[in-house]
């Protein structure tokens, strides 16, 4: 299937780009979950291929879930912890103003998230009273300390500062990485949309989309499409609700 198709108006890539990409490579055959048997289109060199029709049908139905849920005005998280994912993550969660985790998952942070909201609310006090010029009063081993501190708190929660309750939804990359976020996110009936590999287990979640998530241009062609997604939920929300004028 080479034809570009379209999903709410987002150009899905066709088999070829994502070939381009790397997203049709998986892991070595000692590695696959049985699981992703429908996914796989056969073995070149101990590596199993991943079958791109496929992840063309599930990338247009995760899109098309995507597109509704920001909508609606859904909250949506990404994660991405591992090396190859970070940046990528960073970089069109920052894009589109939604929250983050590219650091180490903080066991509880949905689980037990009013305890994660107190982390989140120190650090937005700590910083707006750095901001205003109220740590003047303070010695500077005093203010050293504050910044140690501030510091610790932006590697812990500053990807997700801007949460005020937990997310509805969440995308994430490599099921195998982020175990303990996909547990918390089954316990608390969280929706999941997931780049899945061959080593991985897609019926761990909601929305899989088979594909390469170790190559980076595999991982940013799809999360780059996640968030036009996003994006065009966004703006469809706004024809729909536009904004009051005082």
């Amino acid at each position: 299937m080479d034809k570009q198709e379209k999903t709410n108006k987002i150009k899905i890539p066709s088999t070829l780009e994502l070939a381009q990409a790397g997203a049709h490579l998986g892991h070595r055959t000692t590695k696959r979950s049985p699981k992703m048997k429908p996914y796989i289109y056969g073995v070149k060199n101990t590596i199993h291929i991943i079958d791109l029709d496929k992840t063309v049908e599930k990338l247009s139905v995760a899109l098309k879930f995507l597109t509704e849920m920001s909508k609606q005005g859904k909250v949506i998280l990404y994660i991405g912890t591992k090396p190859s994912a970070k940046d990528i993550i960073k970089k069109y969660a920052q894009e589109i103003n939604i929250s983050y985790v590219i650091e180490r998952w903080l066991g509880g942070t949905l689980t037990n998230f009013s305890t994660i909201l107190k982390l989140i609310e120190k650090l937005n006090k700590m910083t707006e009273e750095r901001e205003k010029g109220e740590w003047g009063k303070y010695s500077k081993k005093e203010r050293l300390v504050k910044e140690k501190e501030i510091k610790r708190l932006e590697i812990m929660v500053g990807g997700i500062r801007l949460l005020k309750k937990r997310p509805d939804i969440i995308y994430l990359i490599d099921l195998q990485e982020e175990k303990t976020a996909i547990r918390e996110a089954r316990k608390c009936k969280i929706p999941v949309v997931a780049i899945v590999d061959t080593n991985a287990n897609p019926e761990l979640i909601d929305w899989p989309i088979p594909a390469n998530d170790d190559a980076i241009k595999s991982i940013d062609l799809i999360t780059g499409l996640v968030t036009e997604a996003i994006k065009m939920g966004r703006t469809n929300q706004e024809k729909i609700n536009p904004p009051s004028v005082n």
